[in-house]
């Protein structure tokens, strides 16, 4: 009887252990995953989220629910990553703002290069200056020239302290000796509304929020800050032709807290690759206003920490603080 019961034993853990093995080999992910974006819903930031969504969920067999979490300039959101379990079961929609905020915040309680591991980029988005009709500046040169004979009686509108456009509008003050009035407003739109009524003169705007008044004639489009130009504007010159070496375009990407194994991020990285390459999801990204932009984990690591050396020091520049 003893070596009966020690053979049933034996069998017994045999295929505990094998239940054990195939559990080990279950291809991830085998649950929904969270995607958390800090910013409220219906901008461009949650459009991208939501389409490349669509397509991890397609891809990996699994929801991927997306989660706004907005406040703080995406604080919120990246410390609610941050505090996931490393599992590749929560993913942040990571952005420009993640950037600028290592510096514009004095404190937080995170540091995101370290505390955050890339996976992969998503899109660019250019920004657009625009000004309201009234400004008699048909392009950079004369809007510079323009504001430099009424230097701090130009406002420039932006979504708020701290914010990519705002960035990109002090980091043209920096590279052009500009004495322009920034006014912060809470969210772009109603920025946007003060502009076409002429309370503020000019604001860099992103595309997709300024594109259909430009169409309509109600903003003037003097160039978009991106390297070339946009698909999306073809007409309009880059800033770059006249305030040399000058880019400020948004960016979003994917990170995940750290710790997360290698091989989970390789996975997410090949399928979001895959989808900014698929002629369908580059159509419905081409009609948000956005360019697919595809890296490797390390190759947008890379990007990530160059971009916040470069906005730290127009941060500075701007002495600008969150309140």
């Amino acid at each position: 009887m003893t070596a009966r019961r020690l053979f049933v034993l034996g069998l017994f853990g045999l295929l505990l252990a094998g239940g054990d093995a195939v559990r080990a080999a279950d291809p991830y992910p085998t649950r929904p995953i969270r995607w958390v974006v800090g910013f409220v819903p219906g901008g461009a930031t949650d459009i991208v989220a939501r389409i490349m969504g669509q397509w991890l969920s397609e891809r990996l067999g699994q929801p991927v629910v997306i989660e706004n979490k907005a406040g703080a300039g995406s604080n919120i959101a990246a410390q609610a990553v941050i505090n996931s379990p490393p599992d590749g079961y929560t993913l942040l929609l990571v952005s420009t703002a993640s950037a600028i905020n290592a510096t514009f915040y004095e404190q937080l309680p995170f540091n995101f290069l370290r505390d955050i591991a890339p996976v992969a980029s998503l899109v660019r988005i250019p920004n657009v200056i625009v000004v309201n009709p009234a400004v008699p500046a048909r392009n950079v040169a004369e809007f510079i020239a323009y504001a430099k004979a009424n230097p701090g009686k130009i406002n420039v509108a932006s979504a708020g302290a701290g914010t990519a456009n705002h960035m990109a509008g002090e980091l043209f003050k920096a590279m052009t000796g500009l004495t322009l009035v920034h006014v912060p407003y809470r969210g772009g739109a109603a920025a946007i509304t003060d502009l076409l009524s002429g309370q503020v003169q000019a604001m860099f705007d992103l595309v997709p929020n300024s594109i259909e008044h430009i169409k309509a004639g109600r903003l003037r489009a003097l160039a978009v800050t991106t390297a070339t130009r946009s698909e999306a504007l073809p007409d309009v010159p880059i800033a770059a032709e006249t305030v040399p070496g000058y880019e400020a375009s948004a960016w979003f990407g994917v990170g995940v807290p750290k710790g997360t194994p290698p091989e989970i991020i390789a996975t997410l990285n090949r399928e979001i690759n895959a989808g900014l390459t698929n002629p369908a999801v580059r159509a419905r990204l081409a009609e948000a206003g956005t360019t697919p932009f595809l890296s490797t984990p390390a190759e947008f690591g890379a990007f990530m920490a160059a971009e916040t050396e470069k906005w730290a020091k127009v941060v500075r520049f701007a002495g600008a603080k969150a309140e």
